[in-house]
Formats: C-alpha cells, structure tokens, sequence
C-alpha cells in the first residue's frame, strides 16, 4: 500500500457513520476564535510589540508623540531624497505642515502608473496594525489610498496611531470590513528564489518606514 492509498483509506473509514444525504453545510463548525490578545489593543506595550516584530522583519521603525508626528515626518521624508512624495486622500493636513508641499503629489485625479513609478515614496496611514505578527492592514480607506499607491513607489512611509494597533488576528479581523481591499503588509517587500537568494523590492516597497504615534 503506497501513502496515497493509505491516506484515502483512513479518509473512508472517517466517513463511514456520515449519512449520504449529509451536505457539509448542513454541519456548523465552532468558529471560537480568542477576540482578545496580550497585550491589550491600544495600549503602550502593544505599540512596542508591534515596533519590536516589523524591526525584525527589517522595517524601520520611529516611536513618536502626537506633537512630534508632522516633524518627525518632515524630516524622515527630507533624508531619504525620495524626490516627490505621494499622498493620497483623506491623509491628516495637520501631519504634512513639514513636507515640501513642490514635492507632494496628490492621487486626485488618478496618476498614471508611469508617474507613480518616478514617485520616490508614498506616505498613508493605516486600517489597523497586528503586534504579536508585525503587520500593517490597509483598506483602500482616508488616508490610505488605492492598493497601487503603496506597491509601486520604492519607500512606503506609514502612520500608525495607538488606537489602531490590536494584539491578534482575529481581534483585526473583528474590527475591519471584509468586503473592503484589505492588504497586509509584514516588512518591506522581499522574495526569495529557488537558490533561497533573498530580492527586496519585487513585489512592493523595498524600504519600509513606520512612525508609530504611542
């Protein structure tokens, strides 16, 4: 008996009390999933231990005040030498009072792929962010933009407040709408190929940025 055989075997005999007329649907599955985490979605600790998993996914990360968010901005977006800087609708006005407003570009109307690919960096804010897995959920909403704002420029720049950062999954899962386009991001954009060789930047932003607000 070859492993195939013997997998579908055990498959069968696991069937064997299921009544033909039974649908899967027909069956509820318990979907009990832990809706809190440790440590507590908003707090100080959740904010460092968001800081502490995207560092090791090789993001570089900026604890800051609420005063400190436009001057720290102003200056990370000045020493990267990004040339322009997208911003995309619905971003806080009172946060770019520091950027250089001949460098900003607007994504109203939409630009051009082209024009996005010359863009040095996009700077956008945040649907929620994961502390225990280091990521960042975005869905399309104020301040976010459209999925491409943040996949073609080379240096994605993102605000993240406290209240927006959860311990768990699930708990982001409860607190976001999934009919929207959600996307997740863990670090910069890498890839590795066959010969395990690691490439930056094939699928995203190769530079990833993160001013937590705590």
């Amino acid at each position: 008996m070859n492993a195939r055989t013997e997998v579908l075997d055990r498959i069968r005999r696991a069937l064997d009390d299921v009544p033909a007329s039974e649908r899967p649907q027909d069956v509820p599955v318990p979907r009990l999933y832990s809706r809190g985490g440790s440590p507590s979605a908003g707090s100080t600790a959740a904010g460092e231990l968001l800081a502490e998993r995207l560092a090791e996914y090789g993001a570089s990360v900026h604890l800051v005040s609420t005063q400190d968010v436009a001057p720290r901005l102003g200056r990370l977006v000045a020493g990267l030498g990004a040339g322009s800087v997208v911003i995309p609708r619905g971003f806080p006005p009172e946060w770019l009072c520091a950027l250089d407003p001949d460098r900003v570009l607007t994504d109203e109307p939409r630009l051009p792929v082209a024009e996005l690919d010359r863009a040095g960096a996009v700077v956008t804010t945040v649907a929620a962010a994961i502390a225990t897995t280091g990521t960042l959920v975005l869905d399309g909403g104020p301040g976010q933009g459209r999925r491409a704002l943040t996949l073609v420029p080379d240096v994605h720049v993102c605000v993240v407040r406290a209240g927006q950062v959860v311990a768990t999954v699930p708990e982001a899962f409860a607190a976001l709408e999934p009919v929207r386009p959600l996307t997740f991001v863990s670090g910069p954009s890498a890839t590795s190929d066959i010969e395990l060789d690691r490439v930056e930047g094939v699928h995203g932003p190769r530079t990833l940025e993160v001013l937590i607000v705590v």
